[in-house]
């Protein structure tokens, strides 16, 4: 009997935050081992659950929500998501310039689909969220990734960009804030790289899903208030800044020369139709999130609970010899890396599935975001302080084990402070 197999499609998709590394993690979950999981923002394992009030609208809505809803969303949720849009400045959008889909995720698949033909290509940084290497993908586009440079704090590098630029490159990916470095690009590179945008008649496309998620006082400017000429497609969703990952409610807006574009966004209703809606249950929580108490920025200010954490995080990962970091001002998550010279991995998902086994800790390594190098890894500090500096000090000894076999810890480090070890029971 000929064995049935994967479609070719999938030959070039790659989603490691949910790959083999978690395949071995689960398999040593059913075998009893208790896990620190660093590996993914899902917010609520961690204690942090959606508004009480975002809740209570949900369950009143539901006897509504059994048939289906328009297929760009329900009136009352675009609505909000328009007056939203008037707040961050961005002109010309009505209600049918939004469409609702289940987290942005699926709308980032309906919008590479709509735009790409075999061949195509998009640019996309590096390091990226892996979804938009694997949308592209399967969309039969050719994801071409451009450096952001960790020497220049992760600012993409513009001379990169336009050095990749073909006459089958279509769109211009930017996360901002960046998922996995947590890094916020200044209102200057936002305009340079619409500049680029403009130049090329490029589609913008602008993953913005933690545009609430931010420290140190820094502020966020929507890419697309930016500009009122270049067609972007801005992205968004109730899932980090509400905590509510488990909804699945999300939105895309359309601003910019829709004129243009008017071919394109056909495609996108098209798209839509099929779909036929989003989950109506999670489409009445976005009016109540977006016009309601804005509880994030209790969890990010000086002495919330997620700022706290961030800084222990840091503070902890950089005092191990040989790891260095970008400071994160925005997002769940930090960008490591480990100097080659003192850390010489060959294959870091091996590496990383070796620091599963031996401490426990989860974590995803540097090439499952399309980085070309084995030397970063992501990490989150969603856990309680206690659990960081568990899963941290297990990680430093593991770190100093490996020093010690291939013979790179030097004598400096033997001095150096080793995060602290507090017994604390897993999330």
């Amino acid at each position: 009997m000929n064995s049935i197999k994967k479609s070719n499609k999938l030959a070039n998709v790659l989603y490691d935050i949910r790959g083999p590394i978690m395949d071995r993690a689960k398999q040593m979950e059913d075998e009893g081992q208790q896990l620190i999981k660093l590996n993914i923002g899902n917010l609520a394992v961690f204690g942090f659950d959606a508004p009480e009030e975002i809740q209570l609208d949900m369950i009143r809505n539901l006897p509504n929500s059994s048939g289906y809803s328009d297929s760009k969303g329900i009136f009352a949720a675009r609505k909000a998501v328009m007056h939203y849009t008037q707040e961050q400045g961005i002109k010309g959008v009505t209600l049918e310039d939004i469409y609702l889909g289940n987290g942005a995720s699926e709308l980032i698949a309906m919008a590479t689909n709509a735009l790409l033909d075999d061949g195509d290509e998009l640019l996309l940084p590096m390091p990226d969220y892996p979804l938009w290497t694997a949308v592209t993908s399967l969309s039969g586009g050719t994801p071409v990734h451009y450096l952001c440079d960790e020497a220049n704090g992760w600012i993409p590098d513009l001379d990169d960009i336009r050095s990749k630029i073909t006459p089958r490159t279509k769109g211009l990916v930017v996360i901002n804030p960046n998922n996995p470095t947590g890094v916020l690009y200044p209102d200057s590179v936002l305009q340079a790289l619409i500049d680029i945008a403009r130049e090329f008649n490029l589609v913008l496309l602008a993953d913005e899903v933690y545009d609430k998620v931010l420290f140190d006082d820094m502020k966020h400017t929507a890419m697309a208030s930016l500009s009122t000429d270049v067609l972007t497609l801005t992205f968004n969703s109730l899932s980090k800044s509400y905590r509510a990952c488990g909804y699945r409610a999300g939105w895309l807006v359309i601003s910019g020369d829709k004129q243009a574009g008017a071919d394109y966004i056909e495609g996108l209703s098209m798209l839509a139709n099929m779909k036929l809606c989003a989950n109506v249950p999670g489409q009445w929580a976005i009016q109540t999130a977006l016009g309601g108490y804005q509880s994030i920025n209790d969890l990010v200010c000086e002495g919330g609970r997620l700022r706290r954490q961030r800084d222990l995080a840091y503070e902890l990962i950089t005092a191990i010899p040989g790891v260095s970091c970008v400071m994160p001002h925005a997002a769940l998550y930090m960008f490591p890396r480990l100097d080659p010279e003192i850390y010489p991995i060959k294959d870091d998902r091996q590496f990383f599935l070796q620091l599963l086994e031996a401490t426990r800790v989860m974590l995803v390594q540097g090439t499952g975001f399309n980085w070309p190098h084995p030397d970063h890894f992501r990490m989150v500090f969603l856990p309680h302080e206690p659990d960081l500096r568990e899963a941290i000090g297990r990680m430093a000894k593991f770190l100093k084990d490996y020093r010690i076999k291939h013979g790179t810890e030097r004598p400096e480090f033997v001095q150096a402070a080793t995060p602290a070890v507090h017994s604390a029971e897993a999330e």
